[in-house]
């Protein structure tokens, strides 16, 4: 899992902490992967060499779409996903990139409460990625710890880090130095 983690302490752009996370895990690219190499080779063999691909072929239109959805389209979107989590003075700022084109704020005020957890992410959130279930919503990417916000109007936020006692200490510095 590649992280690029910081924390500033007096940061002129108000970022004190900053996280970046992508899918690194190698059966997920191994499930990317298989359908791509399948979608190159059946394009070789089909659009290259004339010899049609498989008991029942496609048409050639069919398998150009194939070979740019799955060979090239598909693992470049897996390949750009990666979450964002920033904690700056004016709150907890997360971005899902390419799903989120701009940052999605939590404003300190609105939470109630924060705390670093280990979690099941397949039992509790039903896997990786933006997760909704019966304990809220989620942005996690891999591992099994995070920081659980729990917001004053009810709702609950698990933010997966790999660093989460950072996250943790950054969000009491940011409440910090909004709330003095």
């Amino acid at each position: 899992m590649m992280v690029l983690s910081m924390v500033y302490n007096n940061s002129n752009d108000g970022v004190i902490y900053r996280e970046v996370q992508r899918f690194t895990q190698v059966w997920l690219w191994a499930l990317i992967l298989l359908p791509a190499v399948m979608a190159w080779h059946g394009a070789a063999e089909q659009l290259v060499y004339g010899r049609p691909y498989g008991n029942n072929p496609a048409p050639d239109q069919w398998m150009l779409a194939i070979w740019v959805v799955f060979g090239i389209l598909f693992p470049l979107f897996m390949f750009s996903l990666r979450l964002i989590v920033e904690v700056r003075n004016e709150g907890i700022y997360v971005k899902f990139f390419p799903l989120h084109l701009s940052f999605k704020h939590y404003s300190f005020e609105s939470l109630l409460e924060y705390n670093v957890i280990t979690y099941r992410p397949l039992r509790d959130y039903g896997g990786w990625g933006i997760r909704y279930g019966s304990r809220g919503k989620a942005y996690n990417v891999s591992g099994n710890r995070g920081v659980i916000l729990g917001f004053r109007d009810g709702g609950r936020l698990l933010l997966g880090s790999r660093k989460p006692d950072v996250l943790k200490t950054a969000i009491d510095q940011g409440r910090n130095r909004k709330l003095s």
